[in-house]
This record gives structure tokens, C-alpha cells and sequence, in this order.
């Protein structure tokens, strides 16, 4: 398995033979509006050219529609014949914008060797929870990769703690950046991507989806040190840089 993170949530991931393109926002830096007054979105620019991020690219997967995870950009540079996982509900708002093979996740799909199956996930609690609509995750198992479990834009909540426990992962991705809406945390923050860590001693856990945008709260910085504090370290948990390429094999079985 070797996955790239580019910027926020957007992941180049070569899995199980296949080049699988996560989330992808591909605007300029400053492109669109600002949440809360700090900077407008995204706050950095893409550590590559569009060109070369789509390179190789056989498949994409869009967990929602919210514009740090599909925007206009990635709508038009995308090409349309390129086959789209989405969760269910946004298949025809996607065709709409003329992609020709969409295909909702409802339960699991298979991908040559992959198996993709959907995972619950909540972008927020309380009322906001609403206001962001539905999101997903998703996790990815194939003969001699990794079991990868991707939270997506969710906080750390029952529903998810029981799907790791179920699938088991080598790997876990967080969004991690503490990002807030009306004040309500909306992603994991710090404490609880620590404690998802503790819940899953046997993963090693990336922490992705920071330093892009306005309404984040916690830089890679703080997360490092909180890590260090509760007694997480490097080889448990991995903050990439923009652009950073990990390579993660099957761990050996006792």
C-alpha cells in the first residue's frame, strides 16, 4: 500500500493494484470563501500540479459533496469516463455535472481484488450534525495489502468505535484538524484521534484533513505534542506533510 496525502482529505492511494483518488479537492490556494474570517479556503496550494495528481488514476472515490471534497475544480479537470464510488444519494447530482460511470456504495463493492465496504460516519453532533448532512467511511481490504479503515469527516462516536473493532484495520485514516461549525466540533480534534489510537493498539493511525482550511483548530504541531503527552508516538501515529508519500506493508501475523 502506498498513499500519498495531497492537501486536506485528498489521498492518491496505489491499493490492491489500483490507483484510487480520494476526495479530491483540486482548487488554487484561496479559491473560495472564507468560514470564519481567518483566511479564505484552501489555505495552501497543491504540493503538485493537477497533471501529476491525476497521473495513473483509475478510480475515485467522493464521500460527500461538500466543496473541500469535490469541488468545481476537481468537476471539471476529472476526466468523465473515470469510474466514481459515492455514497448513496449523490449519484445523480454527479452525473449531473457529467460523470458517466457513478456507482453508490451501499453496503460493499468489489474493485478487482478490493473490497470496499461503507462504514457510518457523523460530521458533527447535536444539531449541526444536520447542517453537514450525510457523510461516510469506508474501509479497503485485497490479498496482501493492509486492511485500511478511512473515517472520513466524522467524530469520534459509538457507531464508528464498533466498525473498527469489527474490520479490524492495519491502518487507520483520521481528519484530524478539530474543525468547528456553529462552535460544534464537526471532525475529530486532537483527543479524540488519541483516543481512537487507544481503542485500536494495533493500527497505525495517519492523521490527514489539517492546516488546509480556516475553521480547523488543531495544527500538526499540536497533535504531535498532545501525541507525545499521552504517550503515542511516531511509529503509531503519522501526521504527513502536504505532498508526503507513506509506504505501509502487511504486517506479519503471530
Amino acid at each position: 500500500m502506498q498513499l500519498q496525502l495531497l492537501r486536506n482529505a485528498l489521498l492518491k492511494l496505489v491499493y490492491g493494484g489500483r490507483t484510487l483518488l480520494i476526495d479530491p479537492d483540486l482548487g488554487p490556494k484561496h479559491s473560495r470563501r472564507s468560514f470564519t474570517g481567518r483566511s479564505e479556503n484552501p489555505m495552501v496550494g497543491l504540493p503538485e500540479p493537477i497533471e501529476t495528481i491525476l497521473a495513473g488514476v483509475d478510480q475515485v472515490i467522493v464521500s460527500h459533496l461538500h466543496a473541500d471534497h469535490f469541488d468545481e475544480t476537481a468537476k471539471a479537470r476529472l476526466s468523465k469516463d473515470l469510474p466514481l464510488i459515492c455514497q448513496p444519494g449523490d449519484e445523480e447530482t454527479i452525473a449531473a455535472a457529467g460523470f458517466a460511470a457513478v456507482t453508490p456504495l451501499q453496503n460493499f463493492l468489489r474493485l478487482g481484488s478490493i473490497v470496499l465496504n461503507r462504514h457510518p460516519a457523523q460530521h458533527g453532533t447535536g444539531a449541526v450534525v444536520e447542517k453537514m448532512g450525510q457523510v461516510m467511511g469506508f474501509s479497503l481490504e485485497a490479498p496482501g495489502e493492509p486492511v485500511l479503515y478511512w473515517c472520513g469527516d466524522s467524530v469520534l462516536y459509538p457507531p464508528l468505535l464498533d466498525a473498527v473493532a469489527a474490520t479490524k484495520p492495519d491502518v487507520i485514516v483520521t481528519h484530524s484538524c478539530g474543525a468547528k461549525w456553529d462552535d460544534t466540533l464537526i471532525v475529530m480534534d486532537a483527543e479524540q484521534t488519541l483516543d481512537l489510537c487507544e481503542a485500536a493498539p494495533g493500527a497505525t493511525v495517519i492523521a490527514t484533513h489539517m492546516e488546509a482550511l480556516d475553521h480547523a483548530t488543531v495544527s500538526r504541531a499540536a497533535l504531535r505534542a498532545a501525541a507525545e503527552a499521552r504517550g503515542i508516538g511516531p511509529d503509531r501515529l503519522l501526521i504527513p506533510a502536504d505532498g508526503e508519500t507513506i509506504d505501509l506493508r502487511l504486517p506479519e501475523r503471530a
